[in-house]
C-alpha cells in the first residue's frame, strides 16, 4: 500500500474517532510514522484533517495537533529548500552585507511559498481579473482572507478567490449591488478569522465548494468551537428565561453532579413537538449548576 493510501486510511479513521484516546493514539502514528511532502499532504487530505483538530474541545487533542501541523510544516519547507523551491526571501533575509542588498526572488503564480501573516493580493501581486473594478477588488479581498496564513500556491488561492465571487455575484443577480458587497465583506471577515483557520483550509483543498460557501450564512460558517459557545450562551438563556417565568418546585428526587447535594428547583417545558417527552431544567440550590434531560 502507498503512503498516500496508508494516510487517507488513517484520515478516515481519525474523523470516526468519538473517543479523545483514540484521536490522540492516531494523531502520534501521523506524528512519528511517516515523513510528509506537500504532494502527499494534498492527495491524502491529511493536512486538512488534523488541521481542523486544532479546536478540538479537549486540550490534549488540540496541542497534539498544533504539534503534528508543525513538525509537517518543518518537513514541507526542508522538502522544498532540497529541491530548490524554499521560502520567499523578505527584504531582512535578501540582505548579504552592511549596505548591499541581493536581487529579489521571483515568485512564479504557482510556486507553493511559506505561509506568512502578512500574506495578501499586494504582498503576491494579484488583480482579479475581470473587467471590473468593483468585482476585481472583491475578489482581491477574498484573496486576502484566504492567504492570511496559507502555504499554497498563489494561482490556487486566487482561482478560489474567483470562483467564490463569481459564485456571489451570480446569487446576487449579476450586479454588484450593496447586498453583493456586504456578502463579500461578510465572507471576509470569516475567511481571515485566525480562530478558524478549517474554513480557509477546506476552500483551498477543494472539500468545500465556492458555491456552497456563497450561500452560508456566518452562523455557518463559525468554527466548531463558536458554535458550541453560542449554543451554551442560547441554552443558559433559555433556561434563565423560564426560570424567571415561573416559580420552580423544589425536589429532593435529583442530585447534582458538581455538589452531590439534591436540594434543587426544578421545571418541566414542552420544548420539542407535542409527541415528543417534555424537557426536564435543573437548578441545584446549593452550588447553582444547572442541567436538563428529556
Amino acid at each position: 500500500m502507498s503512503e498516500v493510501a496508508e494516510l487517507k486510511k488513517l484520515v478516515k479513521q481519525l474523523q470516526g474517532a468519538a473517543n479523545p484516546a483514540d484521536v490522540i493514539s492516531l494523531l502520534n502514528k501521523l506524528k512519528s510514522d511517516y515523513q510528509i511532502t506537500e504532494t502527499i499532504l494534498r492527495e491524502s487530505k491529511a493536512g486538512l484533517a488534523v488541521g481542523k483538530l486544532r479546536q478540538h474541545a479537549s486540550k490534549d487533542v488540540s496541542d497534539l495537533a498544533k504539534d503534528v501541523v508543525k513538525k509537517w510544516k518543518t518537513q514541507v519547507e526542508k522538502a522544498k529548500l532540497a529541491t530548490g523551491g524554499g521560502k520567499v526571501p523578505t527584504p531582512s533575509s535578501a540582505v548579504k552585507a552592511k549596505g548591499s542588498f541581493a536581487s529579489p526572488a521571483v515568485k512564479t503564480p504557482n510556486t507553493p511559498i511559506a505561509a506568512s501573516a502578512t500574506r495578501s493580493s499586494k504582498t503576491d501581486a494579484i488583480k482579479g481579473g475581470t473587467s471590473d473594478n468593483v468585482r476585481d477588488k472583491c475578489i482581491e479581498l477574498i484573496y486576502d482572507g484566504l492567504a492570511l496564513d496559507s502555504g499554497a500556491p498563489t494561482d490556487l488561492i486566487l482561482k478560489r478567490a474567483q470562483a467564490l465571487e463569481k459564485a456571489v455575484y451570480k446569487n446576487l443577480g449579476e450586479s454588484t449591488t450593496n447586498d453583493y458587497r456586504q456578502k463579500i465583506r461578510s465572507l471576509f471577515v470569516n475567511l481571515k478569522d485566525k480562530n478558524n483557520p478549517s474554513l480557509r483550509e477546506s476552500l483551498i483543498s477543494g472539500e468545500l465548494s465556492p458555491e456552497k460557501l456563497s450561500t452560508m450564512t456566518s452562523e455557518d460558517m463559525a468554527s466548531e468551537e463558536r458554535k458550541a459557545e453560542d449554543k451554551r450562551i442560547r441554552d443558559q438563556n433559555f433556561h434563565n428565561s423560564l426560570a424567571a417565568g415561573e416559580q420552580q418546585a423544589e425536589t429532593d428526587a435529583f442530585q447534582c453532579g458538581r455538589c452531590k447535594q439534591r436540594k434543587c428547583h426544578y421545571r418541566q417545558a414542552q420544548t420539542r413537538s407535542a409527541d415528543e417527552p417534555m424537557t426536564t431544567f435543573v437548578t441545584c440550590t446549593v452550588c447553582g449548576n444547572r442541567w436538563k434531560f428529556s
